[in-house]
């Protein structure tokens, strides 16, 4: 990849935006000597794993593998390619882009996909008060959304027609190949021709809007009781559903930290009507870590509130397993006298659904209540085998959390608190024994995971890759032995693809007698590279930087490789078998 920004240029926007700031405005950083520790933002963890590096300019997450530099932060937390990320930190410092040509294509069109999804927004939004909206607009009113939120929201309606946004869109000098990127247009080939297509039909259109104001995606409702009720944009340049939530760009503006998740668009706006306007709702996918992480960004307190059908239930369980990770509040709404909450809101009023929200159980409460719905407390066997139960997952929880509900279960069952406590206790030390065993365990399969997601020959390799891993932390730390490692260096020699890019990368920036900091690699780097570079970084302090450990990693390299280029007996014809068998017998007798 040819150099697309100087290094003054790059140098300028990192001292702008210095590391440490820029991550500490996303997450809470707290210092440990030289560096600093967090939550990581892009996974779910209650014990910090997220380090910044500030003498290096690095950030690396020792429990998802994310990691980089300021540039490559802001690439993955704001969802940006590397010249948007640019552009972002630019304008946050008030640095001008640089006047010279880079190749901004992937950027070009993310802007035109962004453009085509306000203008397509505006198309729905208008056409909901035409004829050809009518009976979309019949749907809003009778499910009693006024006007105010269907104008707040952008709501809108796609024609009962094929074409309608095509022809609209490609008016306003769109091109059809845009539209497919953005998915608002779809094809089908027949006999080697493109027959396009409106990807929205017929249908209530809900926008969704990211936290910077662009509209990213779109979800449709049928007007009917057809399948799939809701038909929603795939993931684009500019939208991944796993990483946006409906309503965020709203419900972030409140005064306190707390967050409402739904279940879907109408039970948003029906609450946001209502007054709760801290409400979101996942993007017709189950929630995921990513929006966990989202919502823990803006919020110290989240409140499930799911229908109470069985899927509901089940996605409440599978909510709380993935916010127990982030340490954050969190409580569940049981709905009572509805289905969902927009239909409390419309038989009971708003009060009925604040009162459900002022009585929400906590996760602890919730689960306990989860737990004893299995057992006849009323019969003393069903009694001792919901305590036993009951002990097992209070287990886990604090000195404090054991001893207010070891009381209330007391109370509740008549049994002392005393022997309650003393279950936990009993149960709490075999668990630990336990969980420390596979917390260690589950901890270096992660640590593996991770590595054969990205780089799958690594773990296969791993002898050959620990020494490429010092080679290059050595390079990055002492260009001067390039020279003198220069003649054995062949790129052949490395095993991982991750590696065989980060030693030609280097070797180029050295060869040009240029900076090899993380900053400076990034640009000719994927993001993945970037993190691997970060993670070089990390581990540096377990190494020797000397020139004689590099030579030693080499010679093991040069033996990896005979041992890969040597097949196996079991490999061999029995000519080719037999000549290795002369030939090992002379270098014996010599």
């Amino acid at each position: 990849m040819a150099m697309r920004f100087s290094d003054d240029f790059i140098d300028r926007l990192r001292d702008s935006n210095d590391i440490e700031s820029v991550i500490a405005g996303y997450i809470d950083l707290r210092r440990r000597g030289k560096t600093l520790t967090g939550l990581c933002p892009f996974h779910n963890e209650k014990t910090p794993s997220f380090t910044v590096y500030p003498e290096t300019s690095s950030y690396y997450c020792f429990g998802c593998g994310a990691g980089g530099d300021v540039i490559n932060f802001i690439r993955n937390i704001e969802n940006l390619d590397y010249i948007e990320a640019i552009k972002f930190l630019a304008d946050r410092a008030g640095i001008k882009m640089p006047d010279d040509k880079y190749d901004d294509t992937a950027s070009n069109l993310r802007r035109r996909i962004y453009a085509a999804n306000r203008e397509a927004a505006r198309f729905f939004h208008e056409t909901l008060f035409t004829e050809n909206g009518k009976k979309q607009l019949e749907y809003l009113q009778r499910r009693n959304v006024p006007m105010r939120m269907i104008k707040h929201f952008g709501l809108g309606a796609a024609p009962d027609d094929w074409h309608a946004l095509e022809n609209h869109l490609t008016a306003k000098g769109f091109k059809r190949d845009e539209l497919v990127a953005a998915n608002l247009l779809r094809y089908s080939e027949k006999n080697g021709k493109r027959y396009y297509y409106d990807a929205f039909r017929a249908k209530v259109m809900y926008p969704v809007i990211d936290l910077r104001g662009n509209v990213v995606a779109f979800g449709g409702r049928v007007l009917d009781n057809s399948k799939p009720k809701y038909i929603n944009t795939s993931d684009t340049l500019v939208y991944k559903k796993s990483n946006e939530l409906f309503a965020l760009n709203f419900a972030k503006n409140g005064n306190e930290r707390k967050i409402i998740l739904c279940e879907g668009y109408m039970d948003v706006i029906a609450l946001h009507a209502a007054g709760f306007e801290t409400a979101v709702a996942g993007l017709g996918t189950a929630l995921t870590p990513e929006q966990v992480s989202l919502i823990s960004r803006y919020a110290d307190e989240v409140a499930l509130c799911y229908d109470s059908d069985e899927a509901g239930q089940k996605a409440v369980r599978a909510a709380l397993n993935l916010f127990s990770k982030t340490g954050m509040r969190v409580k569940v709404i049981k709905l009572q006298g509805g289905k969902d909450p927009d239909e409390i809101i419309r038989v009971h009023g708003k009060e009925m659904f604040a009162k459900l929200l002022n009585n929400a159980d906590n996760d602890t409460e919730y689960k306990l209540s989860v737990i004893r719905s299995r057992f006849d407390v009323t019969t003393a066997d069903g009694k001792v085998n919901f305590l036993r139960e009951a002990a097992k997952f209070l287990s886990n929880a604090d000195s404090l959390e054991r001893d207010v509900y070891a009381m209330k279960l007391a109370d509740e069952l008549g049994v002392s608190k005393a022997a309650i406590l003393q279950q936990i206790k009993d149960v709490a030390r075999r668990e630990n024994y336990k969980k420390s065993k596979s917390e260690l365990a589950n901890a270096q399969k992660q640590a593996q995971d991770i590595e054969k997601s990205v780089d799958p020959k690594r773990v296969k390799n791993m002898r050959a890759a620990r020494a490429e891993d010092i080679i290059l932390i050595t390079l990055l730390n002492n260009a001067v032995f390039y020279k003198k490692l220069k003649a054995r260096l062949n790129s052949d020699l490395f095993v991982t693809p991750v590696n065989t890019r980060l030693l030609q990368v280097i070797s180029e920036r050295i060869e040009a007698d240029e900076s090899t900091e993380i900053s400076y690699l990034s640009q000719f780097l994927t993001s993945e590279e970037t993190s691997a570079v970060a993670r070089l970084l990390a581990r540096q302090a377990t190494i020797s930087n000397t020139l004689k450990e590099c030579e030693d990693c080499i010679a093991v390299l040069e033996e990896e490789k005979i041992k890969r280029e040597t097949p196996s007996p079991a490999q061999m014809s029995d000519d080719s078998f037999l000549a290795f068998f002369s030939s090992f017998n002379k270098d014996e007798e010599s």
